[in-house]
This record gives C-alpha cells, structure tokens and sequence, in this order.
C-alpha cells in the first residue's frame, strides 16, 4: 500500500466516483427497460451487503476504531 501522501485521490473522491458510475448504470438500465438485470444486481449487492455485515467482527472494535485485544 503506497503512503497516503502519494496517493492521486482520496478516499472521498473514490466514493464519489463509484456512486457516479452505480447512479449511470442504474439509470442506464431503467432508459433501456432492462429491469430485470436490475433486479439481479440488486439482489447480489444485498447479499454481499448482508454477508460483509455478517462475518464483520464487531465484537472486537471500540468506538473510535481501535481493536480491543481480549487477555485470556
């Protein structure tokens, strides 16, 4: 992983061009009537969702981000 001050864009302008190309592609799919493609994606980016919720490991992270360490 390249150090954060070398990097060309940040985290913020990730996210936002992600959501730029989802919003087109959505909305690409609902102009060609292609409905039931969207229905499978949406399926899989729930799925994924919901398995990405379900094997996080939330028992161990403080509220600030730090992981807890148990002592036995």
């Amino acid at each position: 992983m390249e150090p954060v001050s070398k990097r060309r864009f940040g985290k913020r302008t990730v996210a936002f061009f992600w959501m730029a190309l989802v919003a087109l592609i959505v909305t690409l799919l609902i102009v060609y009537e292609q409905i039931s493609i969207l229905y499978v994606l949406a399926t899989l980016s729930l799925v994924w969702l919901l398995l990405t919720v379900a094997f996080a490991d939330l028992e161990h992270v403080n509220a600030d981000g730090t992981v807890h360490q148990d002592n036995p």
